[in-house]
């Protein structure tokens, strides 16, 4: 007979490897910086940007598609470290991808659907209650309507409102991979007849963050409306002229249009925002893809609180704004950087009190200095400077009188 053979050991089963989110990201940050530091003047190296561009851009889509947002924020963080200008050039692109989403409609034609944010600081008595909040059938009706009628989108597009208030405790807690998946759960359905679950959007409602807010206090909110715009990728109302000059026109008619449209829309959104809506006071930002408009509301939210402070230094000191006069500097904090506020006396000396506004390794500096220094405009001091840096003592280097345009 024969002999029963000792079966062969079995090969292990190859996992497959897994990505090296680092060097993804790194590559990333590796073709933004190439971008970045094009020479114009460089005809070979500008003749290649283009097509840096549209590596840039496969890569973040594969990201978004692959839900590798360790890969997206990886990158963010890196370039934060790398340069201002890269790190910012590849937060827009990953950003505005994040809030897009492309598809084909059933003739083939492409289409696409964007998740936008309007921020709005909201005062009252006592702050916001989210059981009063959309309840009027009729008027979010309305104001889901508004978008289209009053030229804010164009009349070929279809525009949904989410049913819901964000606070920025929610927002913050959607990541780019999660925002993509708001968007096909969106455009799943807005091209259906019927109902669609859409478990990510419910999800991202995980209710409010407490607020503190006593019944009789005075309450100022920041919230977010979050909405889909579903249109032909080719319609010419959303195209921005090439020409400057035209483009200027284009985006400032379209800011004319928000703005009428947020002065008549303010009543009816109240009605949909509490049950006592002539209480409410309300203050729109603009209208911006989710991310931008999210950055809008964090950037308003934080120069309030230093104005707030700066206005408090000037109560301890007792002095009347128009007795002081302010300079403000970048300062580097071991740790972190900052745009330094001091107040000075009129007749001069050492800073009377100094408040820090936080500042981003990958901000503008200049355009962070002119936010500010037009923020400050409003406390109504004596006057205002900015200067390259502060000496040990507080007095400040090459000084010179800000002048807002």
């Amino acid at each position: 007979m024969p002999k029963n053979k000792r079966p062969a050991p079995r090969k292990p089963v190859k996992q497959a490897a897994e990505p090296d989110h680092e060097a993804l990201a790194q590559n990333l940050v590796d073709i933004a910086l190439d971008i970045a530091e094009t020479d114009p003047d460089d005809l070979q190296a500008a003749a290649r940007k283009p097509q840096l561009e549209e590596d840039l851009l496969v890569l973040i889509r594969r990201a978004l598609r692959r839900q590798h947002d360790e890969v997206l924020y990886g990158a963010i963080e890196a370039a934060r470290y790398t340069d201002p200008e890269c790190c910012r050039l590849l937060q827009d692109h990953i950003e505005e991808e994040a809030a897009t989403l492309r598809l084909r409609d059933e003739a083939g034609d492409e289409i696409e659907i964007d998740a936008f944010m309007i921020p709005l600081f909201v005062t009252s008595q006592g702050g916001l209650k989210i059981e009063e909040v959309f309840q009027d059938d009729a008027a979010f009706e309305e104001l889901s309507d508004s978008f289209r009628h009053t030229g804010l989108a164009s009349a070929d597009s279809r525009v949904v409102l989410v049913r819901y208030l964000y606070d920025l405790d929610e927002v913050d807690h959607i990541g780019y991979s999660g925002l993509q998946q708001m968007l096909k759960e969106a455009a799943a359905s807005m091209r259906s007849r019927k109902l669609v679950a859409a478990p990510t959007i419910e999800a991202s409602m995980r209710g409010w963050h407490a607020s503190g807010y006593g019944p009789g206090d005075e309450a100022m909110e920041l919230r977010f409306l979050l909405g889909f715009s579903l249109k032909h990728a080719d319609d010419p109302f959303y195209k921005v002229p090439k020409d400057e000059a035209a483009a200027d026109a284009y985006f400032e008619g379209r800011m004319a249009r928000y703005r009428m449209w947020a002065g008549s829309i303010a009543p009816l959104l109240a009605r949909c925002l509490s049950a006592h809506p002539a209480e409410l006071e309300l203050n729109f930002l603009y209208q911006d893809l989710f991310y931008g408009a999210k950055g809008q509301g964090v950037a308003e939210l934080a120069m309030l609180a230093t104005l707030a402070d700066v206005n408090g230094s000037l109560d301890e000191l007792a002095q009347a704004p128009e007795r002081i006069k302010a300079v403000v500097a970048p300062v580097d904090l071991g740790t972190h950087a900052a745009l330094r506020i001091n107040l000075y006396p009129l007749d001069g000396g050492a800073p009377l009190a100094s408040i820090d506004k936080p500042l981003d390794l990958a901000a503008d500096l200049e355009m962070e200095m002119e936010d500010l220094c037009d923020g400050l405009g409003t406390v109504g001091l004596d006057g205002i400077l900015v200067a390259r840096r502060f000496d040990e003592g507080g007095q400040p280097e090459g000084a010179e009188a800000y002048l807002s345009d």
